[in-house]
């Protein structure tokens, strides 16, 4: 699938969660947070200097890999998702062991299939989410993404009641948290 495909579908996405997302009842606990648009675009630009788009929904890549931001003050939600594959590309074993790791070595982030992609996805209330979970969540996106096929690891941790045994990319998390300047 070429990148203007699957960045239409990330579009597309983006579109279907912005209308489902007004429909929602918005979390007003919250409210003494201060993530919002501005300041996630701010982080984002730490993470990319090439970052494209506006408030509410961005572009940009880490490690060569494309992610979307999109968000909705009102409804209080944001996702962060990256394309991996058509999903028509993988049989039901293959499947089978995404739903594996969704269990065990996925964390934060999941996988999903939406528009016959398979995503790399982190999906968060905007206001409570602060600067240190959302670079880490950024690190856990794009970790699915390079270990699909392998260890489906997002890089943190995998729990041990599960079946997935891998190796894990904490690394890159790491070096996210540096150039984002969190501690």
């Amino acid at each position: 699938m070429q990148l203007q495909q699957i960045l239409t579908a990330g579009l597309l996405l983006a579109f279907a969660f912005l209308n489902l997302a007004h429909s929602a009842e918005p979390d007003n606990k919250n409210k003494s947070s201060t993530m919002n648009n501005q300041r996630l675009g701010e982080l984002i630009k730490r993470l990319d200097e090439n970052i494209k788009g506006k408030p509410g929904f961005w572009t940009f890549k880490i490690e060569g890999q494309t992610l979307q931001v999109i968000t909705d003050e009102k409804a209080n939600r944001m996702r962060i998702i990256s394309p991996i594959a058509k999903s028509e590309q993988f049989d039901k074993n293959q499947l089978y062991r995404l739903m594996q790791a969704n269990f065990d070595s996925t964390l934060d982030a999941r996988y999903s299939i939406a528009r016959g992609v398979v995503w790399s996805a982190y999906l968060h209330p905007l206001a409570s989410l602060n600067d240190k979970d959302f670079i880490i969540a950024v690190g856990q996106v794009v970790n699915l993404v390079k270990t699909f096929g392998t260890s489906f690891s997002s890089g943190l941790l995998i729990f041990e009641g599960g079946d997935s045994k891998g190796l894990q990319r904490r690394e890159l998390i790491d070096k996210l948290l540096e150039k984002g300047q969190v501690t």
